[in-house]
């Protein structure tokens, strides 16, 4: 039986692609597939895909509608228990995830992420709970599984360019009878993703789901909004303040 479904969108990052599948590869675990979306790259990566088309249990490289399009190809490719999106580049905290991951219980499975930072060191970025849900996505989408029939029917909508995870997410709770907070890292997070490169676009995309699916009034909004701008500008500015504030120290025992 497949339990975990990891879903790939890649599109011209080959060195990418092969550090997701290096660290899927480290597994310990067996029960699991990989799903890869591949936006029709010209940088090799179609051809490396079609070499090792043995790898993937389902893989495509074609024109797409973007990363939302693509996410919704790897999701209805899935067959696993819980579907897990980690994208080029994204790697898993270590090699028991998927195992602990799979013996974990509930219809939205979250926990903490990694980051690297500019010095390489990696630092522990916790979740925050869901009952925070209404603030923003509490933890990175990449530390997230769904149980896919819990999210069945449901897509990432392309109408919100950088915030469709967030509105994916706050449906997928509403669907779940059991939300299970895991007690440690899921991934790796790789930097330079799109909700980094458009923060602003999408902290407006937040604003819009939130007033329509949380029926968020005006000056709430407007309270988040000011809120996620002054910690965007303490780590533009204070990075190292804000380091303090919002990462912790790896445990010393830690290993990926």
């Amino acid at each position: 039986m497949t339990r975990i479904s990891v879903v790939t969108v890649v599109r011209n990052d080959l060195a990418g692609l092969l550090a997701t599948r290096d660290s899927l590869r480290a597994q310990r675990f067996g029960g699991w597939e990989w799903i890869v979306v591949d936006g029709a790259s010209t940088d090799g990566t179609a051809a490396w895909l079609a070499a090792h088309a043995d790898e993937p249990a389902w893989w495509r490289s074609a024109p797409d509608g973007g990363l939302y399009d693509a996410m919704n190809v790897g999701l209805d490719a899935a067959r696993g228990e819980h579907v897990l999106f980690l994208n080029a580049g994204d790697t898993l905290a270590g090699t028991e995830v998927l195992g602990r991951l799979a013996a974990a219980d509930g219809d939205l499975l979250y926990g903490d992420a990694l980051e690297r930072g500019a010095d390489g060191r990696l630092s522990l970025k916790p979740a925050r709970s869901h009952r925070f849900a209404f603030y923003g996505m509490f933890t990175h989408h990449q530390a997230m599984a769904y149980r896919r029939t819990t999210v069945a029917g449901l897509r990432f909508e392309s109408r919100y360019s950088v915030g469709a995870d967030y509105a994916f997410t706050l449906r997928a709770l509403e669907r779940s009878e059991r939300v299970s907070r895991l007690d440690f890292p899921v991934c790796v997070f790789a930097p330079g993703g799109v909700s980094q490169r458009h923060a602003a676009i999408g902290r407006d995309d937040q604003t819009r789901v939130r007033r329509e699916l949380l029926g968020t009034g005006r000056l709430l909004c407007a309270a988040i909004t000011a809120t996620q701008c002054c910690a965007a500008a303490m780590k533009r500015h204070l990075p190292t303040l804000y380091s303090l504030g919002r990462f912790r120290p790896l445990d010393i025992s830690f290993r990926l």
